[in-house]
């Protein structure tokens, strides 16, 4: 799923460029990669997962749903930070951190130390994702960027793909502890090999001279930050309560109250702040809301299937992981066909078009595995299925950012695409959440369950596919110009 991530202000072109930027743009995609890996490359070894470490419904979600929600709710903060300490120094930390916690995950003995490496990963990504696109948009310029850019954005559909092959590869081998593994070599690499590569970026006040970005906390909203991840992670525990308890539980409806408590608050605070995390009158952009939300139900709906499929396929039809992410590759590679198509017919057809035909793939995809039995067998039902549901959805990943970024002022990109990127990760733990609810019993799926979950996230996106174009402003996406504009 190609994404950008919450981009720190670049600093002014250099006239001559620095003859290893390729090199510097290899290493940067490397540790990007094994931030997109690890959103699929998990859900292959859920099953495995479970079964070593003890782990219960709840606790298997939060394996998904733990790296995701700390990615998305801290991005904003990290890209803040790249700008405050330089980028160069906040990749490095967050490389250090999510090496460091993939070794954690492997290690792990119980769903304790799981989680938590889970926690610590998803932060330092946040960190990483967002310093990582300052340096590429910093070290190409004039016809270059376009180029450099368009290599980072094909790390986010290969990745995808490679996630569901490589955790079924290293889950039916030498077993789940390896999908984290494989990360710390990698990581170690990329550490000992970019500061030789990669020069030193000051913070954002030394290279405009007005005394902003010094690295002090006063220009960085963390309260904002944590009270976004916090309303978020309260709303993801609800839901994934309400399988344990009920919709009408107590224990269900005073989380969920909660949530939207510390989203009231988290509002209020940034109208407050002289530093805002998301300045809330970026919220009342229409392209941006619309973008945001697209790219939410997107996230939500490809995320849900990954999750669904695998433990239907694993737990139903007694595949082994290797299996299991073969079938998955098609899934993954439609999704980056589709955002290929996407990217094509925005600009011809316009994005309500083409959100609204991809919903609607989406939805007449998902719509046979609503009424078939989830026993069927899966390379004549389930796999075409959602391979056309993922075709419709890649369409609508690039809309979602197209309409974010391409309806709205240069001016306004940077901080729009750190939003659509907070929903496009939170989307994740979301889809999760739900459908885990509805389809699992302890940690195993059952045919009934399925099949409403199914039938919730076709309903979820015929209802998008509908009010898509009530949603989306009229007109033909412009290019920001920036480093976040449509190419």
């Amino acid at each position: 799923m190609p994404t950008q991530a919450a981009v720190p202000s670049p600093a002014p072109a250099h006239p001559h460029p620095d003859p290893r930027r390729w090199t510097a743009l290899g290493l940067i995609c490397a540790a990007q990669f094994m931030l997109v890996l690890d959103v699929t490359v998990v859900n292959v070894a859920l099953p495995a997962l479970a079964t070593d470490l003890e782990l219960g419904r709840t606790a298997l979600t939060w394996v998904i749903t733990a790296y995701t929600l700390c990615f998305g709710g801290l991005m904003l903060l990290g890209g803040r930070l790249a700008d405050a300490l330089g980028a160069r120094r906040v990749l490095l930390t967050g490389l250090a951190l999510f090496t460091a916690a993939s070794l954690a995950c492997g290690l792990a003995p119980n769903a304790t130390v799981l989680l938590g490496g889970r926690v610590a990963q998803g932060v330092g990504a946040a960190l990483l994702s967002p310093a990582a696109l300052a340096l590429v948009t910093t070290a190409f310029h004039g016809t270059e960027r376009p180029r450099a850019l368009g290599i980072w954005a094909a790390i986010g559909g290969t990745g995808s793909a490679v996630g569901v092959l490589l955790g079924g590869a290293l889950t039916a081998g030498p077993g789940w502890p390896w999908i984290f593994y494989v990360n710390v070599p990698v990581g170690l690499a990329v550490l000992a090999l970019l500061p030789r590569y990669v020069a030193k970026t000051p913070p954002r006040g030394e290279r405009e001279g007005d005394g902003a970005g010094t690295g002090t906390g006063a220009a960085l909203d963390i309260p904002g930050a944590l009270l976004v991840t916090a309303a978020t992670g309260t709303l993801v525990y609800a839901l994934v309560r309400a399988g344990d308890s009920g919709w009408t539980a107590a224990a269900t409806l005073l989380p969920l109250l909660g949530s939207f408590a510390l989203y009231a608050c988290f509002t209020a605070a940034e109208r407050r702040t002289r530093t805002p995390l998301m300045d809330p009158r970026t919220l009342t952009r229409r392209p941006v809301v619309a973008g945001s939300l697209l790219m939410l139900v997107a996230t939500a709906l490809l995320i849900s299937f990954f999750f669904l499929g695998s433990m239907q396929l694993q737990h139903l039809h007694h595949l082994d992981a290797l299996r299991t992410g073969l079938l998955f590759l098609p899934v993954a590679l439609t999704t980056a066909i589709g955002a290929h198509l996407g990217a094509r017919l925005v600009t011809t057809a316009g994005p309500r078009a083409c959100a609204t035909g991809g919903l609607a793939v989406a939805a007449l995809g998902c719509l046979p595995l609503t009424f078939l039995s989830p026993g069927s067998g899966p390379w004549t039902t389930l796999l075409p299925s959602l391979a056309t549901a993922a075709l419709g959805l890649g369409a609508v990943f690039v809309t979602a950012t197209t309409t974010a970024l391409g309806l709205i002022a240069p001016h306004e990109a940077g901080l729009a695409s750190g939003i659509v990127n907070t929903f496009h990760e939170l989307g994740g733990s979301i889809g999760v959440a739900i459908v885990s609810t509805l389809a699992l019993t302890t940690t195993t799926p059952t045919p009934d369950g399925l099949t409403t979950a199914y039938t919730l996230c076709t309903l979820t996106a015929a209802t998008a596919a509908l009010t898509s174009p009530l949603l989306i402003p009229r007109g033909r996406p412009h290019s920001t110009g920036g480093p976040h504009g449509v190419h």
